[in-house]
C-alpha cells in the first residue's frame, strides 16, 4: 500500500487496525467457537457490546424486541452513518478450523459455515478505529453500529426499518465475508417472504378409528402437492422451498398439529408477495380438503438487496488502496486442499482485488439487509476471508474461518470499511452525492414494508437447539477475551 497520498485520518485508522490485528482475529475466533444460531447469539452480543461500551459507545439492547440485537452509537451531528451486519451460525455445520476435511468440533452442533463470525469482527474493529479518529481529529458525525441477529433466517432488519431505526440515517454500510475483495452496486439479491403454515386438526387412533381424526399432516402434504403442481406456472425468476417443522409425534396417532416453513422468493418485493399470496391460497385449499384450520405466521419479509454506486466506488477505491492480503504458501495449500476435497477447481486464494465492473447480476439468494438498501444509500464491503469456489452452508466453508486466512481478510475488510466511513466524515459532499445517485437508482419506487402489521419476531427460534448443544460447545470457547488498545 502506497501511503504517500493517504489522508492522515485514514492512515491513522490503518495504523490502529494493524496494531489491533490480534484483537480483531481473537474477536472473530471467539464468535466462531460460540457458533450461536439466530435469535440465540447471547455470548456473541455480550462480547461485542462490552467491547463497544468499554470504548465509550452508547449501547441500546433488545432493538425491535430482538433479545440479541443492539445499536451502539458514538459522535454527534451529521452525517449519521450506520454500519450493520450479522453474526449467526447455521445448524449442523460444526467444523474444526484449519482441517481440510469434514471434522466436527461437536457432533451435530451448530457451526459457522459462511463467515458471519468475521463479519462481526470487521464491524466492531472498524467502529473502534473510527471512534478513535473522531476523538483524535475532532470529526463531526455520528456512527451507529447495528447488530442484526438471525440473518440466516432473514429476520431482523425489516423490523428495524419498520420501527424507524434508519429514519435519520444518511448512509449505511454492510460488511460481508467473501473470497473476493471488492464492492458492487445495483440489484444484487432477491426479495423473500418467510412464513410458517400451521394446520390444526383433531387426533385419533390411526388404526382403530382414523375416521374420527382430522389429519393436519395430510394438509401439509396436500399443500406440498399443490405447490409442486403450481411450479409449472411460476415465473422463471420465482423460487420456493420448504422444510416440515412439525409432522406429528408417532404413526399411530393422527397428527392434530403439523407445520411447514416456506420461503417465497422473487426479484422484486411485489413478485415475492404475489408468490406468497398464491402459497396462501394453496394452503387454504389444503385446509379445506382436510377439514383442518390454518394459521399463518409470517416470520419475515425482505426486499431485494441493492447497493449504491457512489458508495460502491468509495469502497472500491479503498479496497484497491489496501490491496489483497499477501497469502503464505501454507494458506494457499490449505485453500487448494479444501477445493480438491470438494471437487472444485483448485485455484487457491485470489491474488488481487476484483475490479468494480458495473451493475451486479441479481442472484437467487437473499439477505435481510435488503430493506435498509431501499430507505438509505447502502454500500457493501466484501472482504476475502473465505476460500474461492466453496459454497456457503457446507462444512468446507467453515475451514478457513478461524485461521490466518480469515484474520488477514478480516483486517483488510475492516480497513476498507473504516476508510470509507472516514472519507464521508471528511467530505460531506460525498454523502450528498450518494443521496443523489440513490434517488436516481430507486426510479420512483416507494418502499413499503412487507411485514404484516403488528408482526413480532419469533423469540423462541433455535432456543432448544442451543440449549442442547451449548454446554458441550462451552468447552471449546477461547479462554482469553480480545483486547483492543
Amino acid at each position: 500500500m502506497n501511503s504517500k497520498n493517504i489522508a492522515p485520518e485514514k492512515q491513522a485508522v490503518f495504523d490502529y487496525l494493524d496494531s489491533n490485528a490480534e484483537a480483531l482475529a481473537g474477536l472473530g475466533d471467539s464468535i466462531f467457537y460460540f457458533a450461536e444460531l439466530g435469535m440465540q447469539e447471547f455470548e456473541t452480543v455480550d462480547l461485542m457490546t462490552n467491547l463497544l461500551g468499554d470504548a465509550g459507545f452508547a449501547i441500546e439492547r433488545e432493538v425491535s424486541g430482538f433479545p440479541t440485537a443492539f445499536i451502539a452509537s458514538y459522535g454527534s451531528g451529521r452525517p449519521v452513518i450506520a454500519i450493520h451486519t450479522e453474526y449467526d451460525a447455521n445448524p449442523k455445520n460444526s467444523q474444526r478450523s484449519g482441517v481440510p476435511e469434514q471434522s466436527e468440533i461437536e457432533p451435530g452442533a451448530p457451526g459457522h459455515c459462511e463467515g458471519h463470525n468475521v463479519n462481526a469482527a470487521v464491524m466492531v474493529s472498524a467502529a473502534l478505529s473510527i471512534k478513535k479518529q473522531i476523538d483524535a481529529s475532532g470529526l463531526t458525525g455520528t456512527i451507529r453500529i447495528i447488530g442484526a441477529p438471525a440473518e440466516e433466517q432473514l429476520l431482523s432488519r425489516p423490523y428495524f426499518v419498520r420501527d424507524g431505526h434508519f429514519d435519520d440515517v444518511d448512509v449505511a454500510f454492510h460488511d460481508h465475508v467473501d473470497s473476493e475483495f471488492k464492492s458492487d452496486y445495483g440489484l444484487m439479491q432477491t426479495a423473500v417472504v418467510s412464513a410458517e403454515f400451521i394446520f390444526h386438526g383433531e387426533p385419533a387412533h390411526a388404526a382403530k378409528a382414523p375416521w374420527k381424526g382430522r389429519d393436519a399432516l395430510d394438509a401439509v402434504m396436500l399443500m406440498d402437492t399443490g405447490m409442486a403442481q403450481y411450479r409449472e406456472h411460476m415465473e422463471p425468476t420465482m423460487t420456493a422451498h420448504r422444510v416440515i417443522t412439525d409432522g406429528g409425534d408417532q404413526p399411530n396417532v393422527i397428527p392434530a398439529r403439523a407445520a411447514v416453513w416456506w420461503y417465497f422468493r422473487g426479484p422484486t418485493a411485489d413478485i415475492a408477495r404475489r408468490l406468497f399470496e398464491q402459497g396462501k391460497r394453496i394452503a387454504e385449499g389444503a385446509a379445506l380438503m382436510t377439514n383442518t384450520e390454518l394459521e399463518i405466521d409470517v416470520r419475515s419479509a425482505v426486499w431485494p438487496v441493492r447497493a449504491n454506486q457512489t458508495l460502491a466506488e468509495i469502497v472500491q477505491r479503498n479496497a484497491e488502496l489496501i490491496g489483497m492480503p499477501e497469502w503464505s504458501e501454507m494458506e494457499q495449500q490449505l485453500a487448494r486442499t479444501v477445493q480438491e476435497k470438494v471437487g472444485v477447481e483448485a485455484v487457491g486464494l485470489r491474488p488481487a482485488t476484483t475490479p468494480l465492473k458495473g451493475p451486479s447480476a441479481q442472484i437467487a439468494a437473499s439477505n435481510d439487509c435488503g430493506d435498509v438498501s431501499w430507505v438509505v444509500p447502502m454500500g457493501r464491503v466484501r472482504f476475502p476471508a473465505n476460500i474461492p469456489n466453496i459454497g456457503y452452508h457446507h462444512w468446507a466453508a467453515g475451514v478457513s474461518l478461524a485461521t490466518s486466512i480469515a484474520h488477514k481478510g478480516g483486517l483488510a475488510g475492516a480497513k476498507a470499511l473504516a476508510a470509507s466511513v472516514i472519507d464521508l466524515l471528511l467530505d460531506p459532499d460525498l454523502v450528498d452525492a450518494a443521496k443523489g445517485t440513490f434517488k436516481e437508482e430507486l426510479g420512483g419506487v416507494a418502499y413499503e414494508s412487507l411485514l404484516p402489521p403488528g408482526q413480532k419476531p419469533p423469540l423462541e427460534l433455535n432456543r432448544s437447539i442451543m440449549e442442547k448443544f451449548r454446554p458441550a460447545m462451552r468447552n471449546h470457547y477461547l479462554k482469553d477475551a480480545p483486547r483492543f488498545t
